[in-house]
Parts: structure tokens; sequence; C-alpha cells
């Protein structure tokens, strides 16, 4: 043994298991002559390495830069240990003992390399739906618990073959460790069968292509799920799709087979090709092309298409067969969680698919797409789910003790903490019916096993009929006796997540608009200015409340909000259309509005949309959250530059006068202004109306960042307007990058806030 020979420990902690690290590593051994051993446990990768001081440098140095395209390395921690000697570097068996710390990589798409061999007739693995590597491939959503290996993911019933298990062996290889490797001879097999189950004849793939050609219906497992698919070009399919599956006007998602394809649909910019080529493939909102050969019904009166690449080998497949667009939606009826178990599948949609296209190899974490929009040249989040989860996000200040976060109803996450990461869940959807809820509940589970993670503090938000509310209130007592409870105000939540999204605890001045949320005063928030930090908040301003007529109601009819508002301006509302197109019940409405005995009232930006959008005829009632807004949105004429007159109330906090937007629009309207015409000045108005606010609190506060969170700011035309007119007048501003501005991303919110609140004796501060 040479004098010079040094030996040390490393563990190396990030996304290092499943992604190809230990081959890496034994590869990087080999090259530079260096002896020791690599392998998995419960916290990451362990590393014994020993070798000339200067080699052993180099290794360290290769380990950051040159590590496998699917690893993210956090941190390396080296020990000295005494030299021993030893020769060869050897893979050793993974230990499951320990602190669960490791973390997990999210599902991937189809790697170049595996498209040839999918596509290569001399290949062993030509057209086997099922090709993966250590660089893509399910991940996440088959994983069973730690360390990922095959036996604790849903692969486990699938013993490899010798050529498989030499190829695993085998370090030259890039399956090498690979734990879903498989093949036609011992891996998932593909199966297409009707509705009762019975197997139809010929190649899966191919027969399937051929009934979506003859306008059937087919749910096509995935990798997370369940999806239905058509020809996206078929309007009757396509219309069939929509009644059946109970989805009367929201869009359905369009996969294509490439970039060509979808610059023919859609404008495809940079940002966009990024976004649709990445190695997460998630649904990308564009802007689409005017007279493309896609059935009306599949996004009506909408100026975006959802559009996706192919992330398996079986869209690939199934998309060249088919040559040409389908649609690919999630695999349930309305507002139910995605199917993800076989049997349940077809139990819930024997009524909506003609035919399943299945296989045998179990989804153990149901995940939905992800959806982004390509917005003022950077990505913005609308929901965060396969191919970006369950991927942690980092706190900008640790969290004091180990925590659950509950999140909101609406476009439902959880979140769990502990030290620096975050680790927000799969969208989880509404929580409004038992088989939601039973995927929210088993998701937390699933987490907390998978990370190790035991809450000592729960954050809930503040509404008490929130079913996640009731899930935090309800955990103290014998199964956690030290779990402390935190409620966070939502629309605080709304702004620490946009903080902590751009990795700043603050403080900004927060511009938080969405449809509702309950405030610390008791009535329902949602147009929102705060001086806020993770440690507290002050309400400066707030859109001027309104009546919202019948609760919940409002929000299913928007008409009623145009009552609310014409009636608390006294303006008269005889001559406008949406008064007679409702007259059987406008009275009765604008009585209660204008008594405001019996109804709630409320400040949100949301409703203010509705309300113009019902005025304007665009929608008055609505068949998903947010409907009247987006169709609001979509209508406007990009060409028109002015916006409405703003006005704001001097007072503690001030009030932004949403009402006078909705008197200009109809006023304009009584003129035989364009509709078009007035749904942009709208737009411009009410981004007027969120400078002179930041301007106002900037004068009295001093501060120049602004951050912008809650739903409305998925809107693209408002965003674009607003951004570059605060950037203008010297503030910065922050947007959402990695998690939605929508409810989706409160439970990030909510866990930032409680990072330092996790420490005995601290909380957010009592807001005005």
């Amino acid at each position: 043994m040479s004098a010079e020979q040094v030996r040390y420990r490393l563990r190396v902690a990030g996304i290092v298991q499943g992604v190809g690290f230990r081959p890496f590593v034994h590869a990087l051994a080999g090259r530079l002559a260096l002896s020791g051993l690599v392998g998995n446990d419960a916290a990451g990768v362990f590393i014994e390495i020993e070798g000339h001081p200067d080699t052993v440098t180099r290794f360290h140095e290769a380990l950051r830069h040159e590590a496998p395209p699917l690893a993210v390395i956090e941190r390396i921690v080296l020990e000295p240990l005494p030299p021993r000697g030893g020769h060869g570097f050897v893979i050793v068996t993974s230990r499951g003992n320990g602190s669960r710390r490791t973390l997990i990589s999210p599902d991937t798409a189809t790697c170049d390399d595996c498209l040839r061999e999918l596509f290569d007739p001399a290949d062993r693995r030509y057209r086997y739906p099922f090709v993966n590597c250590t660089n893509c491939g399910p991940r996440f959503t088959i994983i069973r618990d730690v360390p990922y290996d095959r036996p604790n993911t849903t692969m486990a019933g699938f013993p490899m073959c010798p050529a498989c298990a030499a190829e695993y062996q085998d370090p030259a290889d890039r399956r090498f460790h690979a734990q879903p490797v498989c093949c036609p001879d011992c891996g998932p097999s593909l199966r297409l069968s009707d509705r009762d189950g019975t197997d139809l004849p010929g190649d899966p793939v191919e027969a399937c292509a051929e009934l979506l050609r003859t306008g059937q219906i087919v749910a096509i497992k995935g990798l997370g799920g369940y999806h239905l698919a058509v020809d996206a070009r078929a309007e009757t399919a396509a219309s069939t799709l929509r009644s059946r599956k109970h989805r009367e006007d929201k869009p359905f998602a369009v996969m294509v087979p490439d970039l060509a394809a979808a610059r023919l649909l859609c404008e495809v910019d940079d940002l966009a090709e990024a976004l649709l080529t990445g190695a997460a493939r998630p649904i990308v909102l564009l802007p689409r092309r005017p007279g493309i050969p896609i059935a009306n019904a599949v996004a009506p009166g909408n100026r975006e298409l959802g559009l996706l690449l192919p992330y398996t080998p079986v869209h690939h497949r199934l998309v060249r067969a088919l040559a040409r667009p389908i649609v690919l939606t999630s695999g349930n009826l309305s507002d139910e969680p995605i199917c993800h178990d076989d049997a349940e599948a077809f139990d819930r949609l024997q009524g909506i698919a003609d035919a399943f296209l299945t296989h045998d190899r179990p989804i153990h974490v149901r995940t939905d797409d992800s959806v982004v929009r390509a917005t003022a040249g950077r990505p913005l989040p609308v929901r965060r789910a396969r191919g970006e989860v369950p991927r942690p996000l980092p706190l900008p200040r640790p969290a004091a003790r180990p925590l659950l976060a509950v999140g909101a109803e609406l476009k439902s996450t959880f979140c769990l903490a502990r030290g620096g990461h975050a680790f927000v869940s799969h969208h989880i959807g509404d929580l409004e019916n038992y088989e939601t809820l039973r995927s929210f509940t088993t998701g937390i589970e699933h987490y907390r096993r998978l990370f190790g993670i035991t809450p000592e503090l729960v954050a809930h938000d503040l509404h008490p009929e929130y079913l996640s509310t009731k899930y935090a209130l309800d955990l103290p007592g014998a199964e956690s006796p030290g779990v402390e409870l935190l409620g966070v105000q939502h629309h605080h939540a709304h702004i620490a997540s946009c903080l902590a999204d751009n990795g700043e605890t603050g403080p900004a001045i927060g511009v938080a608009f969405d449809g509702l949320g309950y405030g610390s005063d008791g009535t329902l928030w949602g147009g929102e200015i705060l001086i806020a930090d993770l440690d507290g908040f002050t309400r400066a301003g707030h859109l001027a409340p309104v009546a919202l007529p019948g609760g919940t109601a409002a929000i299913r009819e928007p008409w009623r909000m145009a009552a609310a508002h014409l009636t608390a301006a006294g303006a008269p509302s005889a001559d406008l259309a949406v008064r007679e197109r409702n007259a059987a019940r406008w009275g009765h409405i604008a009585a209660m509005a204008g008594s405001r005995l019996g109804t709630p009232v409320t400040s949100s930006a949301g409703r203010l949309f509705d309300a113009v959008a019902a005025l304007l005829g665009v929608r008055d009632t609505v068949t998903y959250e947010g409907q009247a807004a987006i169709e609001l949105e979509q209508l406007a004429d990009r060409a028109v530059r002015d916006g409405y007159p703003q006005r704001i109330t001097d007072g503690d906090p001030f009030l932004m006068e949403g009402t006078e937007l909705v008197l200009a629009a109809a006023a304009d309207l009584r003129a035989a202004v364009p509709v078009p015409v007035i749904a942009a000045r709208f737009h411009h108005g009410v981004a007027a109306l969120i400078l002179d606010a930041c301007a106002r609190v900037r004068t009295a506060s001093g501060l120049c960042t602004v951050a912008l969170s809650g739903g409305v700011f998925q809107n693209r035309l408002l965003l674009e307007r607003t951004v570059p007119a605060l950037e203008q007048l010297g503030f910065r501003v922050l947007t959402h990058r990695r998690v939605p501005p929508n409810d989706g991303g409160i439970s990030l919110g909510q866990a930032a806030i409680a990072s330092r609140a996790g420490q005995r004796g601290s909380g957010p501060a009592d807001p005005r």
C-alpha cells in the first residue's frame, strides 16, 4: 500500500437513486483506477473511495460536474477513513435501514436512446411498449418504498430474464441497475380489450389506432393513471367523449407526434419548445393558429390549445400509428380523481370508453399530467404533477420542526417539510367527494413513509368548512398526540407561496387576486393588497366588498355578481341583456344584494371578472371553476391598449372600487362598443388598478418588490399587461415559477409560513 493513499467515506444527498448514479460512480472510479464501493440506503448514496489524493480530488469534482442528467446533487459530505489498500470497486447491496432522507426522481419521458431501440427492427425491444433505462421511464408512480430498488417498486412482480439481468449487472450498459429494466420476455405486457374485458385481436397499439380512427373512445393506461383518447379531428367522437365524461365546456388536451406537428396547430416560441420537449413533458397551453384541423368540441371557444408530446413508448407508437393528433384527457368523470387501478378504471370508465388499452404493471401513485403556460417569456405552472413531483422545493428558511401543510379545498395539494426541503404533492383535485379525499389522505401517508417525516406541526387554512382543515383539526389525539396546529390565512399563504417559489422571505407588496378565501375578519376575501413576509401580513387595501348573493350559488351563476355590482352602484339595469336573460330571478337577487341580509359579502377579484363576463353575455352560468373569467380573457381584443379609469378610496385599508369598472363596461355596452373591446378595456383597467394600488403602498412603506399570486394571475392578458407596467414603474416583480399561483400552491405558502412558527411561541403576526 502506497503511503500516499487516502480513503474517504462520502455521503451524497439529493436525487441520486433511480437515475443511474451508482453506475456512474462505478464507471468513474474505474476510469480513475480508484478502489472502494458504492451503494444505496434510505438516506441517499454512500461511497467509500481510496487512492492517490490528487485522483480522489478529481473523483470528488467529477461527482458534481459529470453526474447523470436526471441526478440532482444537493450536498456531498466527506469523512476521512484510514487507508487499507483495497483493490477494485464494487456496487454493494442496498441498505434499507437508517433515516429516510433520500429524494425520489419524477417520472421521465422516454429518452432518445430508448426511442431508437423502440423503432429499430433489429433490436430485441423493437416496438416493446415498456422500454426504459436509467435516463428515462417510470419512477415516482411505481415506487412503494425506499431505497429505490426493484423489490420496492411495482416491478417486483416481473423477474428479469437472463438477457435483462446481464444488462442490469453490466457496468458498461446504460441499463446497469435500472430498476424498471424489462423486455418482451420478462416485463409487463399490453392488452386491448372491449369494455367488458374481452381481449381484442391484433397488435394492441395498432388495433387501438384503428379504433380511434373509426371514432371510438379508448381508455389508455399511462404512467400515472388512465387517459381517455379520441381522434382530435373527429367532431362526433370529441362531442361524445364530452357528453359521456360530463365535461361540458372545459378544454381537452391534445397529444401531437412532434414539434413540427405542434407548430402546425399553435404558435411555438423558444420557451414553449423547451417546455414541450423537456423531460417532464407537461401539457403546454399555447395560442392556437386559425383554421386548424381540430374538432370544435376539443376546446370550444378557446384561443389556446393544450398540447403535449408523447412521453411513454406506448404514446410514441400510438401517435405514429394513427398519424394525427389525439385528445388525451384524464380518465375520470368530471370532478373525480384520475383512475389508476385497473379494476377501478373498468368500473368507473365503462360507461365512457368503448375499449381499454391497458397493461399489467401496477401504478402505485395516481398522478395527472402537469400543465404549464408560457407567459411573458417565463413559464407559469397551472398544475404541478407528473414529471415534476416529488422533486423537493427549497424553503427560503429551514423548517424548525417537521411539518405538514394541508393546503386548501380546490386544486388540492399538501406539503410535507423538513429542514430546507418542501415536498409539495402532486395535484390531488378538488376535495369535494370521497374518492378525492381518500387520494388526499393516502397521499399524505405515502409521502410520510417515503421521506420519513412525522409532522410535529400542521398548518391549515382558516376556512372551517374546508375538508383539508377538518382533516387537520382531527389529527391531534391518540394517533398524533404531540402535533400542534397553525391556522394560516388563505391570501397570506398565496403571497408566501410566491415568495418561497422565488427563494425569498419578504417583505413585499403582495397582490393576491383569486376567487374566494376566508379572511381573518370572517368575511370572504379575494382582491387583496397585502404587506407581507413569511411571519405575517397587513391588509393595506382590497377591492370594495359587494354582496355574494346566494353564497356559493353566485360562483356557479356569475349573473348574480353582475346584479350585485350594479345594485351596489345604484345603477339602472332594465336595458341590459343580462337582466333580460335572468328576468325571473333578477329582482329577488338584486334585493338580496341591496339589503345584504342573509348573504355574505366578498372582496373577490374572481367574482369581479364573473360580473363583467355575465354583463357582456359571455357566461351566465359555469360548469367549471373560473370558466367565465377564462372565456372573458379569450374574448378580449388584443389590439386594444386603453383601459377603463380606476378609482381608489382612501382609508386604512384603502378600497379599490371594482364596481367602477363594471359601470364603465355597462356604459360601453349601452353605447354599442364591440364586446371584445370592452373585455380588453376591463382587463387593462384591472391592471391599472393594481399599478395604482402598488404605487400607493410603495409611497407609504418604501417597498419596491411586488409578489403576484392567486388564480386570477393565470390570466395571460392580465399578467402580460401588469408585469411590464410594474417593472416600468421601477418595481421588482415576482411571479410563480415552480408551483401554480392558484390554490395548488397554497400548501407551499402554508409550509413557508409555518417554517418559523414551528418554533414554540412564534407565529404569524396578527393582521388588521
